[in-house]
């Protein structure tokens, strides 16, 4: 740990609470973009008599957003390590927040014209380099925060907080929904999201700044007269671990941006879900999500990384056409196959942290894990609506599950040949 580490008392719960209340902050703001694009899209781009058109450009902008999430994990990681994680921590949120209010006031095409998208895509660029940084910097501060028999618990955290927040933007869009009609959803009542995200930034923000660091900071290298690391040399000292953590991350974020994000919106448009009923489902789903976590957490901690990793991956991969093939108009039947598939998921998103951590030395952990991860999410998880939305559009939705199940397929080798690392130590070289 760093100097102040050393002479600082580590309260557990606050070092919990610098991690996910301000992880909580970020994927609130990031994923109301999501549940919101069905009712604001139409406000950024030109009318047309299709109502997929607008959508599609919408989650167009939200695949745009993820690209950012590499160089934000890169070059946040990169300040992790170089300065300390709670620094990279403070920016990643200050620039979400800043993100969310230019969502919140943006003008309509209407109003401006193209500078209206423009303003969306700066925004949510923006957004996606503080989402970059926030993973590298975050997963690192918090795991090495745990106490070595604890890592997995800790790592579950780092989904509990994101879900939360997704909980809670689900749960918030689901009551914008029910209070106004659909006109007011589409006029102005999804402003109200992005202005609540902003302000729950310096929130964030504030809690941060009591955390006690966990790394280095500039002034440590500077006192040990020590080289500070390079932001390539990760990949050139370890290029393996880097594409290890690829190979962990693929079936994990297409899964995730599945079950987790895209689902009400695959059942809209493939068998004419309810908007209103589909978000009720996700926001009872994520609650089911989030109490998991921490459990599959402490499981790994008692028998390993691997088993869970494994059980997720084979499970997916087999049940993935069956379950998406249960979709139907009926609410019980999308809860079902929801839940069902959030059990699964549970096996990577409670313990990605904990490996990805245990996977890079300290040196240049943030960075080697901000970047080849964030990369992984922006080529398969940031796409994925994207690729459903426009199967949907071709008329050949079907295929959709087929190219989950091939991704999810891809990692299993992976994790089948993967270390067990729940007892590595994570000291520095």
């Amino acid at each position: 740990m760093a100097a102040d580490a050393a002479h600082t008392p580590v309260h557990p719960l606050r070092q919990l609470a610098a991690a996910s209340v301000g992880n909580l902050v970020e994927w609130f703001d990031w994923y109301a973009y999501t549940f919101l694009a069905i009712y604001f899209s139409p406000q950024f781009f030109p009318k047309t008599d299709n109502v997929l058109v607008p959508l599609l450009y919408g989650f167009a902008v939200f695949a745009v957003g993820f690209f950012m999430r590499p160089i934000g994990g890169l070059l946040l990681g990169w300040l992790a390590d170089r300065i300390g994680r709670r620094a990279a921590l403070t920016w990643t949120i200050t620039l979400m927040g800043a993100g969310g209010m230019v969502l919140a006031l943006s003008p309509t095409y209407e109003a401006v014209g193209a500078l209206s998208p423009a303003l969306l895509v700066v925004a949510r660029l923006v957004q996606g380099l503080s989402i970059g940084g926030e993973f590298a910097a975050s997963t690192t501060f918090l795991v090495e925060s745990a106490p070595p028999h604890r890592r997995g618990l800790y790592s579950s955290f780092q989904y509990v907080s994101t879900t939360i927040g997704q909980l809670i933007a689900s749960g918030l869009a689901a009551l914008l929904a029910f209070l106004l009609t659909t006109d007011q959803m589409g006029s102005w009542g999804w402003r109200i999201m992005f202005a609540v995200g902003a302000l729950g930034s310096f929130v964030g923000l504030w809690i941060r700044r009591g955390a006690v660091e966990t790394h280095r900071t500039a002034a440590d290298y500077e006192a040990r007269a020590e080289r500070k690391p390079h932001m390539f040399e990760f990949i050139v000292r370890y290029p393996l671990k880097a594409l290890l953590i690829v190979g962990i991350t693929i079936a994990g974020t297409i899964g995730y941006y599945t079950w987790t994000v895209y689902l009400p919106t695959y059942a809209e448009t493939t068998v004419k879900f309810d908007p209103g009923k589909a978000l009720v489902v996700s926001t009872i789903s994520l609650a089911f999500f989030a109490v998991l976590q921490p459990l599959a957490g402490m499981l790994s901690d008692r028998i390993g990384r691997k088993p869970l990793l494994i059980v997720f991956a084979a499970g997916l991969t087999v049940l993935t056409v069956p379950l998406l093939s249960l979709v139907t108009a009926s609410f019980i039947s999308l809860l079902l196959v929801s839940l069902v598939a959030m059990v699964f998921l549970s096996g990577y998103t409670s313990i990605a942290a904990a490996v990805m951590v245990e996977t890079f030395p300290a040196r240049v952990r943030a960075a080697g894990i901000g970047f080849p991860y964030s990369l992984t999410v922006a080529i398969f998880g940031g796409t994925a609506p994207y690729v459903g939305t426009l199967l949907a559009k071709l008329h050949v939705g079907g295929w959709y599950p087929w190219y989950i199940v091939v991704l999810t397929a891809i990692s299993l080798p992976v994790y089948l040949l993967l270390k067990e690392t729940k007892d590595v130590s994570l000291a520095e070289e």
